[in-house]
């Protein structure tokens, strides 16, 4: 879609004199009763075009349309309105722009409108509809704003957002004073941002009475919410038929290769209509578009053609929408969790698979990790996958009937890390908003670990609330370790590196996985990009050798990316990150070095800046072959298979301390993205209450010996510093240990 949304070209008349308009709106004008006259766009004051009139014709038959009236005059009265109802009703499009109308009426004396939605992609389609409907421009009166794309303006009534940027946007606007409506759509997600709008917003309504706030959710989900927001009115939208639901007699042990199997099945049919497959995991479903092309390949060519298409949230930002792939022979969409809401602009999709599980990363407190879990999804995400069928398709699900699943999908503020949420609501309390009304309590132990790290990056005071450090470091879209060290790497007069560090860990991953067959060219073309002292120095290398390609024409840089089987795109996102940190470093009038990469002293001052962000994410390795021990949780690991280290090993021998970027646990526990690192660096970085609070250990004792050993020598010299390590002094003295701060 250009520019205008309006759907009528720049050449493409739309004066009354012409005998076809004239024609059709006539009978649309018939139709929906309007006048002779010509009517106005309420929002632009232009006169409608005739697609506006065609796409009313398709909006009145969406199942949403029937409760129109009903929701106006529920948002006149209520300052919360839930809306609930089975997927592709309409939700998405019609309720926010009703709440525009609703502003409109107010001559948006209290706002406009927001709409916040947790896949930025979907957030850029449903902007992109919704002007094509109000017959208006895409970023004048509606308008979009994701990470690292505003298609905004002063003029914008509607906008769409992802969850994260609206949640941003209350730290310099905590009561929302810019909004007289907000949209929480997608709220069964529960996402950790959605969750915590839901909870704030709570508050934000007790000092706005002129707010209004509408959360959209699928009909299991929304007990729970009805529950929790007693006293909101409550509209119910049921879409008028449900689609043919197969299951499967069997297990779901080995429902990946069932799918396949049932895909090539469905297809030999010639049935018309495409393909939706939902499978575990985003590997799950690379794995499974090799396989199919490679299927597709050999299959007879009166079979027509099928084509598999990979929908994914973690992709969302570097794919074209669905929307975009071109209809040629059967598409098969293969898709994972959290996407299927993605699918709403989809009407082809006649067939759809469930695999019937998801993986998902339950966060570990007390060994500051993530588990790789394997689970039924819930009866929530099962029934929406259903209804994308339609009334005329069929659904596989390929686990028995009578398999039980929970209720709702599971909140993830209940399984995630959440420092990085506990420093965002830190800095709400600075801004005035100091009550959150979870729908979910976060765990204890989880609350008090986020509260522990951040008390070590001394991003709190003694009080416990949020110091100079912390308010400088919630400024920055990074997790809380990674703000640390970009903030230290001021002092270290090595920003410029830490910047692209921060970047690069922050969008996808750059490597691509090699074609079947095309593994060892792949590693051998990687081997040439890895720097001897450790991944976040070859991240800098891709990066640099990156920019430099962009000196040439566009297909060369797309070249080089495929020479080298590195994602382009994720490059691309990994600069405009980088552009947006440096921005905030500016705006926050921090120094940015000058690029020193390559040089032993900036090396060295790289690995501190590090440090002074991930001291808590330190391993060794014991005995010389690869199984390194972390000093934080006592767990044993080996390097990931794409590590520098790994693929050198035979050349570089493996470094015997290193920092880690990532820890996961699963049947063969990594760590990724590591650096070496000298020891003596790091009792010099980390800060002395986290080094005595580390358990017992060689690795520890080693460490001590060290540091006894640089404090012998330095009595000789001068007068003996404090001690890393101390034994805690009684009462108040205690808490008196020096923070981590930036050197």
């Amino acid at each position: 879609m250009a520019q205008s949304s309006s759907g009528v070209s720049d050449g493409e008349s739309v004066e009354m004199n012409d005998t076809t308009s004239l024609k059709s709106l006539e009978e649309v004008d018939e139709d929906f009763g309007f006048g002779d006259d010509l009517e106005l766009n309420q929002f632009d004051g232009l006169p409608y075009s005739s697609r506006y009139y065609k796409l009313l014709k398709e909006r009145h038959q969406l199942p949403i349309w029937a409760s129109r009236q009903e929701f106006m005059r529920v948002l006149e009265t209520n300052q919360l309105v839930i809306i609930s109802g089975t997927t592709k009703t309409g939700k998405s499009t019609q309720v926010p722009q009703w709440c525009a109308e609703f502003c409109l009426s107010a001559r948006y004396q209290h706002g406009v409108v927001v709409c916040s939605q947790i896949q930025r992609q979907q957030a850029v389609d449903l902007a992109l509809r919704v002007a094509d409907e109000m017959d208006v421009n895409i970023g004048h009166e509606v308008g979009y704003s994701i990470p690292l794309e505003n298609c905004c303006s002063t003029d914008t009534i509607l906008r769409y957002c992802t969850d994260d940027v609206l949640l941003r946007e209350l730290m310099s606007d905590p009561l929302l004073e810019h909004y007289g409506v907000v949209v929480i759509d997608q709220a069964h997600e529960r996402t950790v941002s959605t969750d915590l709008l839901m909870a704030l917003l709570r508050e934000v309504l007790l000092q706005r009475a002129e707010l209004r706030v509408v959360l959209l959710s699928v009909t299991p989900a929304s007990h729970t919410l009805l529950t929790h927001f007693s006293g909101a009115a409550h509209l119910h939208v049921e879409a008028p038929c449900s689609p043919e639901v197969l299951h499967s007699s069997r297990g779901s042990t080995e429902s990946f290769c069932a799918a396949l199997r049932l895909v090539l099945e469905v297809h030999r049919t010639k049935e018309p209509g495409d393909i939706a497959v939902f499978l575990a995991s985003e590997q799950d479903v690379g794995c499974a578009c090799s396989l199919l092309a490679k299927e597709a390949s050999r299959l007879s060519s009166n079979l027509g053609e099928l084509v598999p298409v990979a929908v994914c949230p973690g992709h969302a930002g570097i794919c074209p929408p669905i929307t975009q792939h071109q209809k040629k022979g059967r598409r098969v969409f293969l898709s994972c969790s959290q996407s299927e809401d993605m699918f709403w602009s989809v009407d082809t999709v006649n067939f759809v698979i469930d695999t019937g599980v998801e993986k998902r990363f339950v966060y570990n407190p007390r060994l500051r990790a993530s588990s790789e879990v394997i689970r039924p999804i819930s009866r929530c995400r099962a029934e929406i996958r259903k209804q994308l069928a339609g009334s005329a398709g069929k659904c596989f699900c390929l686990y028995p009937e009578e398999t039980e699943l929970c209720t709702e999908i599971p909140a993830r503020i209940l399984e995630a890390n959440i420092t990085s949420a506990v420093l965002f609501l830190k800095r709400m309390e600075v801004a005035g908003i100091g009550r959150c009304d979870f729908i979910s309590r976060p765990d204890p132990e989880g609350l008090m670990q986020a509260l522990e790290e951040l008390d070590y990056l001394a991003a709190l005071d003694d009080d416990g609330n949020l110091s100079e450090i912390g308010i400088i470091m919630s400024e920055f879209p990074l997790d809380p370790q990674m703000a640390k060290a970009l903030l230290a790497s001021c002092e270290f007069d090595c920003a410029s590196e830490v910047l692209t560090i921060a970047a690069m860990l922050a969008a996808p991953s750059c490597f691509l996985e090699p074609p079947v067959g095309m593994e060892t060219e792949a590693m051998l073309c990687h081997v040439k990009l890895y720097h001897p002292e450790g991944d976040h120095f070859t991240l800098i290398n891709i990066y640099n050798t990156y920019i430099r390609s962009q000196r040439e024409p566009y297909f060369t840089q797309e070249k080089w990316c495929q020479d080298y089987f590195l994602c382009c795109a994720a490059l691309q996102t990994a600069d405009a990150i980088r552009a947006e940190l440096t921005d905030i470093l500016k705006r926050l009038e921090l120094p940015i070095s000058e690029p020193a990469f390559g040089t032993k002293t900036n090396t060295l001052n790289v690995k501190r800046a590090l440090l002074a962000g991930f001291f808590m994410q330190i391993a060794r390795d014991v005995d010389g072959s690869g199984n390194y021990f972390m000093l934080s949780n006592k767990h044993m690991a080996q390097l990931h298979r794409l590590s520098a280290y790994g693929a050198k090993a035979h050349k570089l021998g493996l470094p015997e301390w290193v920092l880690f970027h990532e820890f996961t646990l699963s049947n063969s526990n990594c760590i990724r993205t590591v650096t070496q690192i000298s020891p003596k660096v790091f009792i010099q970085v980390a800060p002395q209450y986290f080094f005595y609070n580390l358990p017992p250990s060689e690795c520890k004792e080693l460490l001590q010996h060290i540091l006894d050993t640089k404090e012998t020598g330095s009595k000789k010299s001068k007068q003996k510093t404090h001690p890393i390590i101390k034994e805690p002094s009684k009462g108040k003295e205690s808490q008196s240990y020096d923070r981590c701060v930036i050197q």
